[in-house]
This record gives structure tokens, C-alpha cells and sequence, in this order.
């Protein structure tokens, strides 16, 4: 079956209720070898009551004439408290951009009075996250080049988890010899099973480290965090059994370390002994050197 979407790109608005702009952009980013953008105005487009949000081609003016793309996307206005919520906002768009339409969107995407109504959910610290799932079709043209960007964060959807590209293979890893472990996880919010699934992998980091690096409040902090995963619903009995592991072995670890420091300065005791015993060795020799040397004519006389 054919993948739906390429990638899927998560802009965070900060201070979203106190923007003085009309008009804002995301930084670029790279789908397809494509470089494109996310613009939005936030008190609306033609002063509508909604938010209005589009997917555009970054930088049309670098692009040779009679370039053309075929892209599929769709955009999400993202509910940070109820995923359910966030998915009555999506709506999937189907458009060719070229050098008559570089932008494509919903000037209606989102009423902005439910936006900002408290404890909707939408605006999370202040912040607003949209997020656009985008499949390149076609394209007709030269490729643009990749860059990084700051505010715009790419995930990859790894057993309904939203990760970092950088967490997938780990995670993915995780599920082949775990498959059910999160299989009753109660939370269904993207944001917190994320939050979860990183809390996991910085665990399982901190279980990584030598003994030696790691102290008693490192494997209390492992304990508790254990817990918070477990009473959330992960299926996580292969993990405390390597966690006691990883505590006995600190355990044996400075267990030895105390009987090693105590054998060394045994040791350091018993070489000054023997240094000692080696000098008084030494000056009885001299004394047995001397009595025994023959006694000469002229000592006699």
C-alpha cells in the first residue's frame, strides 16, 4: 500500500494571543527535495474571524520558468489536550503549485474565537502548534537544497507514536522485541505519549552509562520515572528487571571499589613494612661484614 503522506512537519507559534503581525511564516523546510514554507495570519485573512493557514513554495523567484509541483497535503491546527479534537480541524488538499499559485490553503481553517477560548486546549503556554502531513506527487523543475531550521520540527510515526527522526530507529527497536508494551497506554494525546515514549529512551540512556557515572539518586530518579510509565499503562517488566540489574551491578560496583581502596592501603602498609625490614636487613649485614673481617698485623700492633 502506498504511503499517504512523506513527512510530517509540526510549526510552534509562541506568544500566538500577542502576535502584533497580520502575516507570519515558519521557517523553511525540505519535502521531496522541495523547499517550502508554512504562512499564516493569525487575526484571520481579510479580516475573517478564522484563522487562515497555507502551504507555500519557499523562495518561488530561485525556480527555472515553467516549474511545477504536484503535492497532496494536509493541515492541523493541533489540539494539545485531545488529539480527537485536533483531527475535526484536518482537511486534505490535493494542488499543483506553480509560478501563477505559489500558495495553496484554508483561509477559514480554525475559528479564532475557540482558538482562544481557556482550556480549549488549542493555546498551550501560550503556544500554538500547526502541523502539515505533506506527499511531493510530482515534480517538474530543479530540487531545491535541504537546510535546518529552528522552528520547525519533523516527525516520524513510529507505532502511533509522533517522534523525532532521531528516535525512530531506537523506538522501532524497542517495539520488535516489546511489541505490546504500550499496547494498554492510557494516554491519547500525541503530546504526552510522545513525552512518554522520550521519558523511556532517557531512561533507558541513564541505564546505559557505567556504573561509576551513574549515582544512588540517578537509579531513585529511574525507580520513580519506572513507575510514572507503568501507572500510565506501559507493559514495562523486561525494563525493571534490567533496572534491579543495573542496580546490583552499582552495588557490586562500589562494593569492590571500597574493598579494593582498603587492599591498596593494606598493600601501601605492607611495602613500607618490607622497606623498613629491608633497611634493618641491610645494617645487619654491615654488622656481620665486620665482625667477620680478619683482624690486620697493624690493628694488632
Amino acid at each position: 500500500m502506498e504511503k499517504q503522506f512523506d513527512k510530517k512537519i509540526t510549526w510552534t507559534i509562541k506568544n500566538f494571543a500577542s502576535l502584533p503581525a497580520d502575516l507570519i511564516y515558519s521557517d523553511h523546510f525540505v519535502v521531496g527535495g522541495c523547499k517550502w514554507h508554512l504562512r499564516a495570519y493569525p487575526k484571520g485573512y481579510n479580516n475573517a474571524n478564522s484563522l487562515s493557514l497555507f502551504l507555500g513554495v519557499a523562495v518561488p523567484t530561485s525556480l527555472p520558468s515553467g516549474w511545477r509541483r504536484h503535492t497532496k497535503f494536509r493541515l492541523t491546527v493541533v489540539n494539545q489536550l485531545s488529539h480527537k479534537l485536533s483531527q475535526s480541524k484536518r482537511t486534505e488538499l490535493e494542488q499543483w503549485f506553480d509560478e501563477k499559485t505559489t500558495n495553496w490553503g484554508l483561509p477559514s481553517m480554525c475559528p479564532l474565537n475557540e482558538i482562544h477560548t481557556k482550556d480549549s486546549g488549542f493555546l498551550l503556554n501560550g503556544e500554538l502548534k500547526i502541523a502539515v502531513e505533506i506527499k511531493v506527487l510530482e515534480t517538474i523543475g530543479k530540487l531545491d537544497i535541504t537546510e535546518e531550521t529552528s522552528t520547525i520540527t519533523e516527525s516520524v510515526n513510529v507505532n502511533g507514536f509522533q517522534l523525532l527522526p532521531s528516535q525512530a530507529k531506537s523506538v522501532s527497536r524497542m517495539f520488535e522485541k516489546h511489541p505490546e508494551m504500550a499496547s494498554d497506554l492510557r494516554p491519547k494525546n500525541p503530546n504526552l505519549r510522545s513525552g512518554y515514549m522520550s521519558l523511556l529512551l532517557s531512561l533507558i540512556e541513564t541505564m546505559s552509562q557505567l556504573p561509576l557515572e551513574m549515582s544512588k539518586d540517578d537509579l531513585l530518579d529511574a525507580y520513580a520515572a519506572l513507575g510514572s510509565m507503568r501507572d500510565a499503562g506501559f507493559k514495562l517488566d523486561w525494563l525493571e528487571k534490567k533496572l534491579y540489574e543495573v542496580s546490583e551491578k552499582k552495588e557490586n560496583e562500589e562494593a569492590s571499589e571500597t574493598g579494593l581502596h582498603e587492599m591498596e592501603e593494606e598493600l601501601k602498609d605492607m611495602k613500607q613494612k618490607c622497606l623498613e625490614i629491608e633497611a634493618l636487613v641491610e645494617k645487619e649485614k654491615a654488622k656481620v661484614s665486620t665482625a667477620r673481617a680478619p683482624i690486620s698485623f697493624d690493628d694488632i700492633i
